[in-house]
């Protein structure tokens, strides 16, 4: 038997370039302040289910249960109730903005207690609340799981996740939440990732546009347009000039490193000043056979034939060499990284040393 010890790894080295990149809308890279969702969520139960819902051990679904029935009139007591086609779940979703009464939205409903299986359930009539403990959506219909689970004999096949399943349009808004647009005569435009360079040249952008000096950037996330009077009466149509203006964001150096996955994202305004590498791997190989000890032919009858296990422990250390890195663009920085030649670890490795030693002109992120 022969098993090796190495690191293994997938990487994916993915380059932006900043030269390349085009100009955007602005309301691709922000939002009106005021235009938000909301998110909602409530207890509910799922009935109908195939002996997959929860067992005797989650207190909570018999006495929810006993509830509902209670509402028609039907008096159990909870620690009487056995029943194992019900299961308790919570109901989750957003409402949108500009939202109304009679508007569908999609709902998920996930597992609370310890059910196998939500596939061929329908969720009961379930109110969703929101921070504010008031109810805006109230959820029903039949869930799709997208999978199914089926167990017997102790093997057990599944497909995608059984527990979590979503219902399309399953929930009926019953109130809109007010949105307000103008805040004293103007419109706050919220970027999705604040820099002050983007917000900047927002405001310069959409001055350029509407041919007058009405926005300004308060900060590197906020861009505040005043609302002219003849604008007044035609808001909407406002917001949507603006959202239709063109500008070329900023985009801060950044490396992105998943050392879980070994994935590495690198930003296109990354740059590496002129730095020397030298990195080998240390592989380690362990070899185990077995050896057959028979006694010699004339050998008493007392002797024995034996296995004798031999083990054999063999490292091997590349040889490493010193290889110039200088990036001024990033794909110069990515040719330098592929011609070292190493492992997707190692790759991670040497960006963190690289940082470490003052030559990574880019924020290097963990996650």
């Amino acid at each position: 038997m022969r098993s090796r010890i190495a690191a293994a790894a997938v990487i994916a080295l993915i380059a932006c370039s900043a030269a390349g990149a085009g100009a955007v809308r602005v309301k691709d890279i922000a939002h009106i302040d005021g235009a938000r969702s909301n998110q909602l969520m409530g207890y509910g139960l799922v009935v109908g289910l195939d002996g997959t819902g929860d067992s005797k051990q989650t207190m909570f679904t018999p006495q929810a249960v006993a509830n509902m029935l209670q509402d028609f009139g039907i008096s159990v007591p909870a620690d009487l109730i056995r029943v194992k086609n019900v299961a308790a779940v919570m109901v989750s979703t957003d409402l949108p903005a500009f939202a109304t009464p009679g508007d569908r939205i999609d709902v998920t409903v996930s597992s609370l207690g310890d059910a196998r299986s939500l596939q061929g359930g329908t969720l009961l009539q379930t109110p969703l609340q929101a921070a504010d403990r008031q109810v805006y959506a109230a959820a029903q219909g039949p869930i799709s799981i997208g999978g199914f689970s089926a167990a017997s004999a102790g093997t057990q096949v599944q497909k995608n996740h059984p527990t979590v399943g979503r219902i399309p349009g399953g929930a009926l808004v019953e109130r809109g939440v007010p949105t307000t647009l103008d805040h004293g005569g103007a419109v706050n435009v919220s970027l999705s990732e604040p820099d002050f360079a983007t917000a900047s040249r927002i405001a310069v952008a959409v001055n350029q546009r509407l041919g007058q000096s009405l926005a300004t950037a308060c900060d590197g996330g906020t861009v505040m347009v005043q609302i002219p009077p003849e604008r007044q009466a035609d808001l909407v149509g406002f917001i949507a000039d603006i959202g239709q203006v063109d500008v070329q964001p900023d985009v801060a150096a950044k490396v992105i490193v998943n050392e879980r996955t070994g994935t590495v994202i690198i930003g296109g305004n990354v740059t590496i000043s002129p730095v020397a590498v030298a990195h080998g791997g240390l592989t380690v190989e362990i070899s185990k056979e077995l050896l057959v000890s028979q006694p010699p032919p004339l050998a008493p009858k007392t002797g024995e034939t034996v296995v004798v296990p031999h083990s054999e422990v063999l490292a091997h250390e590349a040889e490493g060499a010193l290889t110039p890195m200088k990036g001024q663009t990033v794909a110069e920085l990515v040719r330098s990284l592929n011609a070292i030649k190493v492992s997707p670890r190692d790759i991670i490795a040497i960006l963190q040393a690289i940082k470490q030693a003052g030559a990574l002109q880019a924020e290097l992120e963990i996650i």
